[in-house]
């Protein structure tokens, strides 16, 4: 990588941080270009040159957030697996991951949940395609846990993929707002208790 690219790769990086924490502030309508420029530390025109507008900017923030969080849960899926596990502890594993990552990431997890809802924005098929990839790693682990027998089979799998990646950036989010004196250990554990008492079967129901 060449100086000149390096140094726009980090650019870029700048302007997708300061979209990350005004957009989880105030909102992406309420937020403005002029505002991500200032916060970045770069003129304006920098950040049409690097992304063209704000909506770029802002599916750019949601490409790296997604694909962030989608390798976090496909590293401790595996990890579960091969380590022995079934799908419950790969699930399991995941939630854990989930909330390190919500707990890191903050500001993205609360843009996220801010802005998910909103079905007309420009960006929104871009966030939904996204998001299918994440949850598409969660739905693998409950299939494999449905065909072994392990949890139960009327389980609606992509549904419930759904449900447990809210639950967990939601749960996560309202932890660090609401209960920030609990440990994470107890957070996660209130997950696990859920995870494993709800979905777990004989596959004969």
């Amino acid at each position: 990588m060449t100086r000149a690219s390096t140094r726009r790769s980090a650019t870029r990086q700048r302007l997708c941080d300061a979209a990350v924490t005004l957009i989880a502030e105030q909102g992406f309508t309420s937020t403005t270009v002029e505002q991500i420029a200032e916060r970045a530390g770069v003129a304006k025109g920098t950040l049409y040159y690097n992304f063209g507008g704000k909506t770029d900017l802002f599916e750019e923030v949601l490409r790296q957030g997604m694909a962030s969080l989608t390798t976090a849960l496909e590293d401790a899926a595996a990890g579960a697996f091969a380590s022995g596990g079934g799908a419950a502890d790969a699930l399991d594993a995941m939630a854990g991951a989930g909330l390190v990552f919500t707990t890191a990431h903050a500001d993205f997890a609360r843009l996220l949940v801010a802005e998910q809802w909103r079905p007309n924005r420009s960006w929104h098929p871009a966030l939904a395609e996204l998001r299918g990839g994440v949850a598409h790693v969660v739905e693998d682990v409950l299939r494999r846990g449905v065909k072994s027998g392990e949890l139960t089979a009327s389980l609606d799998v992509e549904l419930t993929a759904g449900v447990l990646l809210t639950m967990v950036v939601v749960g996560a989010l309202d932890w660090q707002t609401y209960h920030a004196a609990r440990p994470p250990e107890e957070v996660r554990a209130a997950f696990s208790r859920i995870l494993r008492g709800r979905l777990a079967g004989d596959g004969r129901h």
